[in-house]
């Protein structure tokens, strides 16, 4: 009976433990008999990217439908323990602590920031742990050496640079400047920027960077005239960039970096609304704030799927979010943090399902179970990490794939703050590399700005009302010069002409005239020729001005330097006026002429004339264009310009130097044969003066095309004038006035005329002679009779102390007899007169000193006195 009680309880209690299998195998339940997998994960809820507000709302919804899955780790159950890492690593090192040393043990960790990420996933790989993060786009977080364990579905920030790259060479910009947070983060998407606009052959003219105060930086950027500025920063950064804080004043505001000149690239995963948000660390108002951001551009990975297509969660996009805002109760999206990367979070979730899904298989061929886990299984690990590495499926924020870093790959989102709000103009597919345009693709205002200052080049040239009046001026002396050279040529014959050396005249008027043409190319510029022809205006002006003052002043120079030769000269004067060779002239002019011509074919075979253009200062013209007006004056120049204008310059000088000191020697002397050499040496005198002063002055003043072109051309202008008009004018005045070219009868009195007129200029020159005569002849009187006092007074002295002797004598001593002297001691020199009674009479001949110069007559040796020829000898 005992026997079958107890069978009976055991049939029983067989059919309830039968009975309560079965409903709890049938029991809708999902939590009813699972095991649990924990996931350890940190959402900042405030800090420098709140973007635990809105994702862990949605990691939560991931949650929620993987566990009522049947299909999806039927055995299991996740659940998430989370923290608020307030996105700062020092705050995630402590919660790390807590999830690594408190039980239970975690499968997976989810870490938000990049900041916080980088700490986490670097101390992952001690403990075997797999890292999957929904906010982190450090570049840095793509080094597999450093973390071998890291995944990521939100793509890395470096995705944002080939889709900036694209943006640059499509608007033609060639030079950006950076401002980053001194973050790991935003400093490894700089670096990344920096190599791929250098291939692009884009420089990046400005970078700064700042910790906590980007004052210092803004202002840099403003002084170094930064245009296109990328900006990596978080979005508390970003007002404090825009807006100093409270104890300071505007930032980008202040400084008007902001408006059509400026385009700012900032990060697109801030808040909508960002720049509304009310901080209590600035002091901008929000019309301010919105006024200092409208335009700029953001580059956001498209986080959620444009599409209408339900992936691994049944959900569509617009499902998605829709449930979303109802987890959220109500919040405005724009003022919730990290709601655009919430789908991101959701996706995470889901990866991390579906591959934990595809382990259990393997993991339970190899004897081993997810809840075994812990940290130091290097299996279950590795399993999961291939899983997560060979993932693809299509979420609500796009097909979720990783690359052979861990990094999700995704397309690129372009957008405009337009009116306050973000616009659409673009994505970019960076596998493809397709950049393609949204319908609403116009940018703010007339189009997008230049990268700097757009200069526009503007050629300075000459007046023309300058040109044409000096051109006229330099006409009317062309014909001046050829009716001179014609006067000349047809009057050669007239005695008077002939003596004024004809044919230097004519070289004279040909210079001049070369000289005058020289002005006509020395005002063409850019204007009138084209710059490939522009070098053969420099030759004309460099061979007709040269030339020409070779010709001009080099005949003229040889008439003053001849007329200095021959009569400064006491030596065989007469000789020297009696013969004139003419070729000797002639050969004096070519000498210097050859000289001109192989000095200018040396400087143009060497060192050849070419076109050069100066550039000024640039202007600003009047009105609110980002424009720049840069000057730009062409020039002949050549390598080595100063040195060859410093010979040319230093041997004419020479040149003018010499022709003033010879035309200031021969101004008193008078010649036949070169009866114009008093005009040559006004013309001389001129000429020098003008050269002198131009030379120096338009050198000073080649800057100012206006001013040195007057300056040079009228400097030419004048001297040629005065020269025709000294040198051609009084000469036909002579011939018309007395019709001098008529007769030779008539040349022969004007000769005699001449003839008189030389002997009355010798007339005043012996007279000039005569009175410095005189002037001597007294000098030698005077020192003369002071010779005369100076032997009176020593023999007055030397009777004196002769008669005290003799008195002495007397009181002492008999007198002793004075023998007498020959009597022809005391006669005086051959030839000479007798001297008087008187040693101290004055001759006559002394008593009047007038009579020692007579102009007829010369001063005789028999005409001497005795004390005049013994003072003489001393």
């Amino acid at each position: 009976m005992a026997r079958h009680c107890q069978g009976l309880f055991l049939l029983l209690l067989r059919y309830s433990l039968t009975l309560t299998l079965t409903v709890l195998l049938s029991c809708p339940c999902p939590a009813l008999g699972k095991k649990k997998l924990y996931i350890g994960a940190l959402f900042p809820m405030s800090g420098g990217w709140p973007g635990g507000q809105a994702c862990l709302p949605a990691a939560q919804m991931a949650l929620s439908l993987v566990n009522k899955r049947t299909d999806i780790l039927p055995d299991y159950e996740l659940e998430l323990i989370h923290y608020d890492s307030m996105c700062d690593p020092g705050e995630a090192t402590k919660l790390l602590y807590d999830l690594l040393y408190t039980e239970p043990i975690k499968i997976v960790l989810m870490p938000g920031c990049s900041s916080v990420s980088t700490l986490v996933a670097e101390a992952a790989r001690m403990w075997n742990l797999i890292v999957l993060s929904y906010g982190s786009s450090s570049p840095a977080l793509s080094n597999r050496q450093r973390f071998p364990t890291f995944f990521r579905t939100h793509p890395s920030a470096t995705l944002h640079n080939p889709t900036r790259v694209q943006l640059f060479q499509k608007w033609k910009w060639t030079k950006i400047a950076t401002i980053q947070q001194t973050t790991e983060v935003f400093t490894s998407t700089l670096d990344d920027l920096e190599e791929r606009v250098k291939e692009a052959g884009i420089e990046i003219s400005v970078r700064q960077s700042f910790l906590t105060d980007p004052a210092v930086a803004v202002k840099n950027l403003k002084r170094q005239d930064a245009r296109i500025i990328v900006g990596l920063f978080y979005e508390t950064e970003a007002r404090k960039v825009f807006c100093e804080p409270t104890v300071f004043s505007l930032q980008v505001y202040k400084e008007k970096l902001y408006g059509k000149k400026y385009v700012w690239f900032l990060i697109g995963w801030y808040a909508d609304n960002w720049f509304k948000i009310k901080d209590s660390s600035i002091n901008c108002t929000v019309e301010q704030m919105t006024e200092a951001v409208e335009g700029h551009v953001t580059t956001e990975i498209v986080m959620l799927n444009p599409e209408t297509v339900r992936g691994a969660s049944n959900l569509t996009s617009q499902e998605f979010l829709a449930q979303l805002m109802s987890k959220l109760g109500g919040k405005n999206p724009e003022e919730t943090g990290g709601f655009q990367e919430a789908p991101l979070a959701y996706d995470a979730v889901w990866a991390l399902a579906l591959a934990l899904n595809k382990t259990v298989g393997p993991l339970k061929a190899k004897g081993h179970r997810l809840e075994d886990f812990n940290y130091n299984n290097r299996d279950i690990t590795a399993e999961i990490y291939r899983a997560l590495n060979t993932s693809s499926f299509e979420g609500v924020s796009g097909h979720v794939v990783f690359d052979a870093q861990g990094s999700r790959m995704a397309w690129t989102l372009i957008e405009q703050l337009q009116g306050g709000s973000y616009k659409k103009i673009g994505y970019y597919d960076s596998t493809k590399g397709n950049l393609s345009w949204y319908g609403n693709d116009k940018w703010i205002g007339s189009g997008p700005p230049a990268d700097q200052t757009v200069v526009i080049e503007e050629f300075r040239y000459l007046s023309q009302k300058l040109f044409v009046s000096v051109s006229v001026f330099a006409g009317l002396g062309i014909l001046l010069g050829i009716v001179c050279l014609t006067f000349n040529i047809y009057n050669s014959n007239v005695r008077y002409i002939q003596n004024s050396q004809p044919y230097l005249n004519n070289m004279t008027a040909v210079g001049c005239m070369m000289a005058l043409a020289a002005v006509f190319p020395l005002g063409i510029d850019g204007l009138h020729v084209h710059r490939r022809q522009f070098p053969v205006v420099c030759q004309f002006r460099l061979w007709l001005l040269g030339l020409g003052f070779s010709l001009a002043y080099g005949s003229m120079f040889t008439k003053i330097w001849w007329v200095h030769t021959v009569f400064t000269k006491k030596d065989e004067k007469k000789d020297k006026r009696k013969h004139l060779e003419p070729w000797k002239l002639y050969a004096t002019v070519g000498v210097l002429l050859g000289i001109d011509v192989l000095s200018l074919m040396i400087w143009q075979i060497v060192d050849p004339l070419h076109i050069t253009v100066e550039k000024f200062t640039r202007e600003a013209p009047k009105g609110d264009l980002d424009v720049l007006i840069q000057p730009l004056l062409e020039h002949c120049s050549s390598e080595k310009m100063n040195t060859w204008l410093g010979v040319v310059y230093g041997y004419k000088g020479l040149l003018l130097l010499l022709g003033i000191f010879l035309a200031y020697e021969t101004k008193s002397i008078s010649t036949e044969k070169i009866n114009d050499h008093r005009a040559v040496g006004m013309a001389i005198y001129n000429v020098a003066v003008l050269c002198m002063i131009t030379a120096p002055v338009t050198m000073i003043l080649s800057s100012q095309q206006d001013a040195s072109f007057a300056f040079a051309s009228l400097a030419i202008v004048f001297s040629v004038y005065i020269t025709l008009v000294v040198l051609f004018v009084p000469k036909m005045r002579r011939l018309i006035t007395r019709g001098e070219w008529q007769s030779d009868a008539q040349e022969t009195m004007k000769t005699g005329s001449s003839t008189n007129n030389n002997d009355e200029e010798k007339s005043r020159q012996l007279e000039r002679e005569n009175k410095e005569l005189q002037k001597i002849i007294q000098e030698k009187e005077e020192r003369v009779s002071e010779l005369r006092n100076q032997l009176s007074e020593r023999q007055a002295l030397r009777s004196r102390r002769r008669a005290s002797t003799v008195t002495n004598q007397n009181h002492s001593s008999p007198p002793l007899a004075i023998p007498h002297s020959d009597p022809r001691s005391l006669a005086p020199p051959p030839g000479y007169p007798a001297p008087t009674s008187d040693p101290h009479t004055i001759s006559p001949s002394f008593a009047n000193s007038s009579s020692l110069y007579q102009p007829d007559s010369k001063i005789s040796r028999n005409n001497c006195h005795t004390s005049r020829l013994q003072l003489l000898y001393k």
